[in-house]
């Protein structure tokens, strides 16, 4: 078998869980058809580093019920008497849109009845602490939306909030620690917020020499993404400066060449959008930059933080903004699952 089937074979394996039971599971055909849309002379190349990358990026639904399952009894979190600590919090449901944290709920109502024989639903007290719950944590905003109304109308006057999260965004985790203490501080309440996650990216322009996102280092001379550039902007592109390899990527020639590639076919993507939003960026929904760059992907969903080129299309469309065939199809927060899941499973 060839380097190239080898490495298609891997990635399948890798994504094979992606949104499972509602889409078909992926061969390496799949990964085939969809690589094949990037420059011909560097999918070798390409394909070699996303599959080193997906592999350490894809957060399988085992890996997030491990990561919950030591939450449980971590002391650090719940004391050395883990049953009585999860018998007092109270978990909050308070997410505006999407059902991650109702997915979130669920898998550590598991991880809770396994190691303490509760039911979640049973649990809560006055005075005990309050659980937050979501899969990642990108720019902050969705935490932000959610937490900031609760502390301003339903937080209790005395509160210790722990916000937990499979994997953050260090731009992120500032943001919303920064956004949080200003509107405890209004409100007049004493409110702790507390941050858990099983992993942490660097995405922090200041330190974008060592981040953890796709960042390239130039621009490649492309007209799409040229006439993208040219584009007004509050915030220019700054480009990181090779030389450091930080973990996702296995090397700066693959890392070069996964930014590289990403970015000419986002811009390709977003240049046959009439009226983009301006927050849709090559690299990933965000305001700022070329986009937000983040290869963080979960069993359950692939964010609009993540480059353009890996979630947006439609594999029937042949013409037209959609026109794109996507290895890892994105479902919307207005999807029926969506819109309609409650947690009656719980």
């Amino acid at each position: 078998m060839s380097e190239r089937n080898d490495l298609l074979l891997s990635v399948a394996n890798t994504i094979k869980t992606y949104r499972e039971g509602e889409l078909p599971e992926p061969t390496p055909e799949h990964v085939d058809r969809w690589l094949q849309q990037f420059t011909g002379d560097q999918q070798l190349l390409f394909l070699r580093e996303f599959g080193h990358v997906i592999s350490q990026c894809f957060f399988t639904e085992e890996a997030v019920k491990t990561f919950l399952r030591k939450l449980v009894t971590n002391e650090s979190l719940a004391s050395n008497n883990p049953a009585s600590y999860w018998r007092d919090a109270n978990f909050l449901n308070i997410q505006n849109n999407g059902c991650s944290q109702k997915e979130m709920l669920k898998l550590f109502a598991k991880s809770l009845y396994d190691e303490c024989g509760l039911d979640l639903v049973n649990c809560g007290q006055p005075g005990g602490d309050y659980i937050y719950l979501d899969d990642v944590m990108f720019s902050g905003n969705r935490v932000r939306n959610d937490l900031e109304p609760w502390i301003v109308n339903d937080a209790p006057q005395v509160a210790r909030v722990h916000v937990i999260v499979a994997a953050q965004h260090t731009s992120g985790y500032f943001f919303i620690s920064q956004k949080l203490k200003e509107v405890i501080g209004q409100s007049g309440k004493k409110i702790n917020v507390k941050y858990w996650r099983s992993i942490e990216v660097e995405n922090r322009k200041v330190y974008r020499n060592r981040s953890g996102v796709l960042w390239p280092t130039t621009l490649p001379i492309v007209a799409e993404v040229q006439d993208y550039m040219a584009l007004p902007s509050r915030f220019p592109f700054e480009p990181r400066q090779a030389g450091v390899v930080i973990e996702p990527f296995s090397s700066e020639e693959g890392r070069q060449v996964l930014e590289s590639e990403f970015l000419i076919a986002g811009a390709k993507i977003r240049a046959l959008s009439e009226n983009p939003k301006q927050s849709m960026r090559p690299l990933g929904f965000s305001q700022f930059g070329i986009g937000f760059g983040s290869m963080i992907v979960t069993y359950r969903n692939c964010p609009n933080n993540c480059p353009l080129a890996l979630w947006w299309g439609d594999p029937e469309a042949t013409s037209g903004a959609l026109h794109w065939y996507p290895l890892l199809p994105r479902e919307g927060y207005s999807s029926p699952r969506n819109v309609f899941d409650d947690l009656t499973a719980l």
